[in-house]
């Protein structure tokens, strides 16, 4: 790589200007605006991270948006925790399609915070897929939401006996008399401590195939309620101690030889304790946050000078993972020039951001603002992106498959698509009675000498891209916006539509210009990273 100039989690020491504030908020949150980076520059890194990682209030629950006929559910009433009827069918689906637009509503409407990418964060990290009950995916989703920088040990653990988890890893088949091993594998490899390199048949260095057999036996017992009920039986997870396996369960070297003897419902927190005794988990964790959040490639002095501190600053602090993420965003090392634009914009960063930065405003009626998040939840999909159905038990590959890393998001469809939903936005679109259209004269003025069209695009490109546009770059877009003219037409143009804001004609020339000057800005490559 060598692109990186420091290796240390030294704290960033230099000015935090609107490139530094740009970088951090484009890192943390979706589509931050000009007003937000505007902002963070005034006040500062200490208080803007202080805003971006405090607690936040619980978020409304999704409500019932679509389905008329749903008799424990009126049309603006949630359906959190209520069971299902005889029209059970028509309620699978529109509570899915709830969920999917609340996700997207909450994306939306972040404000400054790192809660929501912190909650895809763990949507990526403890993979829940291939389940269709909206209640379990609402339970484990808010597990994370609620607890977005919390203890990533008690996460592991409510995870553990999480409702959607136990579906979707067999935990709650997992008996003494028939073991099942899937959840035992996964919160080793892909959970807390990973593999390392092959030691020897069957040790991966970090564990051994022997754990996770003894692993599977420490966690029988446990059962969800409540998958798709019709009020017969009440949401829960119980702990059955005739399905348990009571017998003295002996780990590997891995693990120090340790025992558990019988403990009944509390031998998973037992285990858990065990597992994050080895320092493996905070290195493990640590790695995953930094991909997260700065590059894919994990040099080995970014892996010494970055990763070891990080990891000891989890230990230190009982695996509360707010002061590790802290250091990571306020260190000199985040802020490396060679960090910004590093990563390409997933799917739900690029549709969220596009909409905010574009200034697309949705209206007031809640009903109509479900039915388009909605469709945008659907859009992220068809970018490779469904939030509630990640690929696989690991994840999104962006995250952890080489070579290509987040280069899997780019390809001639999804390309094509990313640039479809700017033009769609640009130009507006009917959705029922509302036009959804990006207020593009509103976003300009936020730009100082926003009539200087040199100025105009230079602003622009504060806000949308991570990097300052070359000299090329700027006429290329000069071109589009004032073909073949000199730079006092826009000027001229602009003044003369600031003097007049009712003459129709002015607007329409004005607003004609900057679409195609839109059009072409969010065409470029460079769009499409962070």
């Amino acid at each position: 790589m060598g692109g990186f100039t420091n290796f240390s989690l030294d704290p960033f020491d230099g000015t935090f200007d609107t490139s530094q504030a740009a970088h951090l908020l484009r890192r943390t949150m979706y589509g931050p605006t000009g007003d937000d980076i505007e902002m963070a520059t005034s006040q500062g890194l200490e208080a803007t991270l202080d805003m971006l990682l405090e607690e936040k209030p619980a978020v409304q629950d999704p409500i019932n948006f679509n389905l008329e006929d749903d008799p424990n559910t009126p049309i603006g009433a949630s359906w959190v925790g209520k069971p299902f009827d005889a029209g059970v069918d028509k309620q699978i689906q529109s509570r899915q399609q709830s969920l999917a637009a609340w996700t997207i509503g909450l994306a939306l409407e972040e404000g400054i915070s790192i809660r929501e990418k912190m909650t895809l964060f763990w949507r990526n990290h403890f993979v829940v897929s291939d389940i269709n009950e909206a209640n379990y995916l609402y339970t484990n989703i808010s597990l994370y939401r609620n607890n977005f920088l919390g203890n990533f040990k008690t996460l592991t653990e409510e995870t553990t006996i999480n409702s959607a988890m136990l579906r979707y890893l067999n935990g709650n088949q997992n008996t003494d008399n028939a073991p099942n091993e899937n959840y035992a594998r996964e919160l080793l490899e892909l959970f807390t401590i990973g593999k390392g390199p092959l030691a020897g048949e069957d040790d991966y260095t970090h564990y051994t195939e022997h754990d996770i057999r003894e692993i599977a036996k420490i966690l029988t017992g446990w059962r969800d309620l409540g998958y798709f009920t019709r009020g017969l039986t009440p949401y829960n997870v119980v702990f059955f101690p005739n399905r348990h396996d009571t017998s003295t369960k002996t780990l590997s070297h891995r693990f120090n030889n340790s025992q558990i003897t019988n403990m009944g419902d509390q031998e998973y927190k037992f285990l858990i304790d065990i597992i994050f005794q080895q320092e493996e988990v905070s290195r493990f964790i640590a790695r995953k946050i930094y991909r997260w959040f700065v590059y894919y490639d994990i040099t080995d002095e970014i892996e010494m000078g970055v990763i070891e501190p990080m990891a000891k600053i989890l230990r230190d602090a009982d695996y509360e993972m707010y002061p590790m993420v802290r250091a990571l965003l306020a260190s000199q090392h985040f802020f490396d020039e060679y960090a910004k634009g590093s990563l390409i914009k997933n799917p739900v960063d690029f549709i969220a951001g596009q909409v905010k930065q574009l200034n697309v405003d949705f209206g007031d009626n809640i009903i109509l603002k479900y039915n388009i998040w909605r469709r945008l939840y659907e859009f992220s999909a068809i970018l490779q992106m469904n939030y509630f159905q990640p690929p696989s038990v690991a994840g999104w590959k962006a995250y952890h498959q080489e070579p290509l890393y987040y280069r899997t998001w780019i390809n001639a469809s999804t390309i094509s698509n990313r640039y479809l939903l700017a033009v769609i936005l640009i130009n507006g679109i009917e959705v029922g009675d509302l036009r959804i259209q990006a207020d593009l004269l509103d976003l300009i003025s936020e730009i100082e000498s926003v009539n200087n069209p040199d100025a105009l695009i230079n602003g622009l490109a504060e806000i949308f891209l991570t990097q300052p546009l070359t000299e090329n770059q700027v006429s290329y877009l000069k071109s589009i916006l004032i073909p073949g003219l000199p730079d006092y037409e826009w000027t001229l143009e602009y003044d003369a539509y600031l003097s007049n804001t009712d003459d129709t004609s002015l607007k329409t020339a004005i607003e004609n210009r900057l679409k195609a000057l839109f059009t072409g800005l969010v065409s470029l490559p460079e769009y499409q990273l962070s």
